[in-house]
């Protein structure tokens, strides 16, 4: 039954322009990529990061984000790829849906990792910078979901449910045409809204850092993830009765009440610097680096087109001893 608040869905999924066809998806994750980067890049240079060294957390991130994304997606979703009809190779047509949030972030995760040894910033000082614009990607990418009619949730009578075709290969059997269904790509994105909301205010009351900012992030997901995940009726590879999905946000959870303890404990102390030990700005390491004036100097104009060095100048008299040119020296009367 349509409903006046009810949400339709879009009748385009893509756009065509000439051979190349552009799916709304891959422009969700697109756009809320290129938000989440810029955010990052402002955050971690108001930390005296420097704000370049995000392009190299973003590659590293961004290609075993998606790799560890639709990995997790193919396990969790074996039937759909593997068996009797299935076709093995669409596991790598990752356009026509199917990745998974924790995948990325378990991949992405190690991706930071290696760009951390790369930039010498910190591994979780560079999640605490990331967590307000992982959570604008993460709502800007739900909306994908919606342009592809999937991953949304049970029956319900509530005026904004989601319109679904009943052509829908998602659609419940037996259900009759103009059901209405939980629109939990809108759940999802109103709760990590709301998440910037809050955990911005409790980082600017009491400034969580060394990986703790990030804990409070697993935390918040977790939560709204396990809520969400329990209302999906698409198929799902489950455990002990319950789907994975609901494990792993339960499991985010576990992991960030863990990690905040651990961290506090372990750094109760001010972060002075982003910088792992060793490792610096490079705006501030060429000034360290040549601050040694045995090996490097400035050079002296001396006004006649030649130039003397530092090191030279030290065996030249004094020149405020000597005369002006053409000026004999007073005499002690």
């Amino acid at each position: 039954m349509i409903l006046p608040l009810s949400i339709p869905s879009p009748e385009l999924q893509y756009l065509q322009l000439g051979p190349f066809r552009i799916y709304f998806y891959a422009l969700c994750i697109i756009v809320g990529i290129i938000i989440a980067g810029i955010w990052t890049a402002r955050r971690l240079g108001q930390r005296g990061g420097e704000r370049g060294a995000v392009f190299d957390f973003l590659v590293w991130s961004l290609v075993l984000g998606i790799l560890g994304a639709r990995l997790y997606h193919v396990v969790t979703h074996w039937g759909d790829y593997f068996g009797e009809g299935k076709n093995p190779f669409e596991i790598f047509a990752f356009w026509n849906g199917g990745i998974a949030i924790f995948g990325a972030l378990i991949g992405g995760a190690i991706g930071v990792l290696i760009a951390s040894r790369i930039t010498g910033i910190r591994f979780w000082s560079f999640a605490d910078a990331l967590v307000p614009g992982l959570l604008i990607a993460q709502a800007v990418g739900r909306l994908g979901n919606w342009f592809n009619h999937e991953l949304f949730g049970g029956p319900t009578t509530l005026p904004w449910g989601l319109e679904i075709e009943s052509t829908n290969a998602a659609f419940p059997i037996g259900l009759p045409e103009g059901t209405l269904f939980h629109p939990t790509f809108l759940y999802e994105a109103l709760w990590n809204i709301l998440g910037i909301i809050v955990l911005l205010a409790i980082e600017r009351k009491w400034r969580p850092r060394w990986g703790t900012f990030f804990a409070l992030y697993l935390i918040w997901y977790g939560v709204g993830r396990a809520f969400t995940e329990s209302l999906r009726v698409d198929p799902s590879l489950l455990f002990l009765g319950v789907r994975t999905n609901v494990l792993a946000a339960i499991l985010a959870i576990v992991v960030g009440i863990a990690l905040f303890i651990l961290r506090r404990h372990r750094h109760v102390g001010l972060e002075n610097t982003v910088y792992l030990p060793g490792r610096r700005h490079p705006g501030d390491t060429v000034l360290a680096d040549t601050a040694d004036t045995n090996e490097y100097y400035h050079v002296i104009d001396r006004g006649d087109g030649t130039s003397v060095s530092a090191s030279e100048t030290e065996a030249l008299p004094d020149a405020s001893l000597e005369p002006a040119s053409g000026v004999e020296p007073s005499k002690t009367h």
